[in-house]
């Protein structure tokens, strides 16, 4: 097979002069993915090693400069899937880990479990040797501006989302042997409560792979992706016949239809046709065709 990623940086209303952040960011991201494929690596290798990457740039809401909740701390949730084995790995509420994706990788390669949160996350963690961090090691001072303006004022998650926006990563990624994968890894929502989980570390909502058909990651309102899951709804279309942009469409149409829900996806199918679709204003995006980087932000 000829080796595929795509990665996406977050589907909101990008901020003009954020824009050239966000796509030197995924074009990183999709440049280190893509070396690890051309070298022969692993579709499971390329997509933690491209989230993480994003992790680490506080452009996005993800790792470092992840939104803050209604204590003014970060939690962070992260899901990896192997298509090939149907296996995922996922964590939720991790709040002093800087790379989720790769506490992730551990359940799924380490566990016969797919998601684990908090406290029990933190101690896979030290029993893995991954690296811990003081929280504030997070916090960015753009997020603590959001949180101190937004803190004593009426909030309302989804005219957040409309109007200024989420920056969830992920990546998809098809390898030489015809092995999918997918990963996803994000901050939430500004302001969240405390516990709050979304639709990131959701098997079949934030991300699905299955060789069979393709690879998808989400992003957007993490309630509403929730509640049609979406990824796995993707997938299915795959499974119909859909080329993948279609396939995306279809699923975030009927979202938006169903719930007025707002996002877009990622996906790459078994065959390696690309897609990348949303309902937002933008979404950041980079992939690799014929050996290229190709990124942008893509309006509807």
């Amino acid at each position: 097979m000829e080796p595929r990623i795509v990665v996406h940086g977050g589907a909101w209303n990008i901020p003009k002069e954020l824009e050239r952040d966000h796509i030197n960011g995924v074009e990183k991201a999709v440049s280190i993915g893509w070396d690890i494929l051309s070298n022969g690596g692993s579709a499971l290798e390329a997509v933690e090693a491209s989230v993480e990457y994003m992790e680490n740039d506080p452009t996005f809401d993800a790792g470092v400069g992840a939104f803050l909740n209604e204590e003014g701390f970060v939690e962070l949730d992260a899901i990896i899937m192997d298509g090939k084995t149907l296996k995922a790995g996922a964590v939720a509420g991790v709040r002093n880990i800087k790379n989720p994706i790769k506490l992730a990788k551990i359940v799924l390669e380490k566990t016969e479990h797919i998601l684990v949160v908090a406290e029990g996350a933190l101690r896979l963690a030290r029993k893995f040797n991954i690296p811990e961090v003081d929280p504030k090691e997070l916090i960015v001072e753009r997020e603590l501006k959001r949180y101190m303006e937004l803190k004593n004022k009426k909030f309302s998650v989804t005219d957040f989302f409309e109007n200024k926006g989420f920056g969830t990563v992920g990546a998809v990624a098809l390898d030489k042997n015809g092995n999918l994968a997918a990963a996803t890894s994000t901050g939430g929502t500004p302001n969240k409560m405390v516990g709050r989980v979304g639709d990131t570390p959701l098997i079949g909502c934030g991300a699905y792979a299955d060789n069979n058909f393709g690879a998808v990651s989400t992003t957007g309102h993490g309630e509403s992706i929730m509640k049609v899951l979406l990824a796995k709804r993707i997938v299915d279309n795959l499974s119909r016949g859909l080329v993948a942009n279609k396939a995306i469409k279809e699923a975030v149409d009927y979202m938006f239809e169903r719930v007025n829900g707002r996002g877009g996806a990622i996906a790459i199918s078994k065959n390696g046709d690309i897609g990348v679709y949303h309902n937002t204003p933008k979404m950041a995006f980079a992939y690799v065709l014929d050996g290229k980087i190709i990124s942008g932000i893509k309006v509807p």
